[in-house]
């Protein structure tokens, strides 16, 4: 139980802490268990802290090889991939060589080398928008919109710190969409108006 202040308020929550912080053996006698790790040789992993050769269990000095890692992405920082790697999901397509040059040209300590996969990962997930038109069930742009209106979406937003953005949310979901979408309308009227010459 902390200790109360003249007032009745417990001294944590008063600014003019002028009582000392109690002792060890205090605290010991006061808190059932309390310091119990305070002698290394108590503490559950006393034994990980030290170096004994022979105690982890380990049956080699270095780890068996995954095979495969030929052709794998890895920092220029490290001299070849870990001993085991994921396969789960393979670089491929556009997206997979600027996530290679990444790997290939920038070291992890450069701004490059982040911006190259971030734009990876952004042509990526435009090919999987785009390759979704093509099954039966695409990707709809305009997700939420409805229940904006129908949910009560914009009266919720009245208020919050935040709403100085909320005018840019739109813009920022929306805008791609109607970027690409009058960019494809412009390739084919182009496309149309070549045909017919």
């Amino acid at each position: 139980m902390t200790e109360n202040h003249e007032d009745g308020v417990p001294t944590v929550y008063v600014s003019d802490k002028r009582t000392p912080p109690p002792s060890r053996e205090e605290l010991r006698a006061r808190i059932p268990g309390w310091g119990a790790d305070l002698d290394p040789a108590d503490r559950p992993s006393n034994p990980k802290l030290q170096y004994a050769p022979g105690t982890s269990g380990a049956h080699w000095d270095f780890p068996e090889r995954q095979p495969g890692a030929e052709g794998r992405e890895r920092s220029i920082e490290h001299a070849f991939v870990t001993p085991v790697f994921g396969t789960a999901q393979p670089l491929h397509g556009v997206s997979g060589a600027i996530r290679r040059l990444a790997y290939v040209r920038f070291g992890e300590g450069r701004l490059a080398h982040w911006m190259l996969l971030i734009a990876g990962d952004r042509v990526d997930a435009w090919g999987s928008h785009l390759r979704s038109f093509a099954s039966t069930r695409p990707d709809v742009p305009a997700t939420g919109v409805r229940a904006e209106f129908t949910r009560g979406g914009v009266g919720s937003r009245k208020g919050r710190s935040d709403a100085r953005h909320h005018l840019l949310d739109p813009v920022i979901v929306v805008g791609p969409w109607v970027a690409g979408a009058g960019a494809a309308a412009l390739g084919v009227g182009k496309l149309l108006r070549a045909l017919r010459r």
